[in-house]
């Protein structure tokens, strides 16, 4: 059987009712069928019920890693991204992995690798953009006449013409 899905204290909720059936005389099966949990599962409940009370229901805290970054390094992290690689000293205006990296190691001493910082970086609600390729000898005064000036002159003159360029 699976872990199941569930705030604390919907999962606590399910124990408090499981050890309340017992109490009421059901049996173990009866009881792990009713709440959906495994028959062990029932058992150890008893058994945490019977030596630390209402308390041994209690859900216990997931223990793991702890974070590398603090949430207050977090929003300094974020502060300095937010104001752009140029103010922090890249010559393009572009956050990649790698700079970002950088960043980390520089103002917090610490080393993420390149998968942990992706996941840092969406959780803090950043995501992956591919900035857009333009030409380096774009003139973007040209390109504001032509849409000006141009553009509307053939957009006007396509009505008249038919797909094979024949007179419609």
């Amino acid at each position: 059987m699976m872990r199941p899905h569930g705030t604390p204290q919907t999962l606590e909720k399910r124990r408090r009712l499981a050890v309340r059936l017992l109490k009421q005389g059901r049996t173990y099966r009866s009881v792990a069928q009713e709440v959906g949990a495994s028959t062990s599962s029932v058992v150890r409940w008893q058994q945490a019920y019977r030596k630390k009370g209402r308390s041994g229901l209690n859900s216990k805290p997931h223990m793991g890693r702890p974070p590398l970054l603090s949430e207050r390094q977090k929003k300094t992290l974020v502060r300095v991204l937010v104001k752009g690689p140029l103010e922090a000293g890249y010559s393009t205006d572009l956050w990649t992995l790698k700079r970002i990296g950088q960043v980390v190691r520089k103002n917090f001493r610490v080393n993420y690798c390149t998968g942990n910082l992706w996941n840092l970086m969406n959780g803090l609600g950043w995501s992956c953009q591919k900035p857009q390729k333009r030409a380096k000898e774009r003139r973007e005064e040209a390109i504001r006449y032509w849409k000006r000036r141009v553009w509307p002159h053939i957009k006007k003159g396509q009505s008249a013409w038919s797909p094979l360029g024949l007179p419609g």
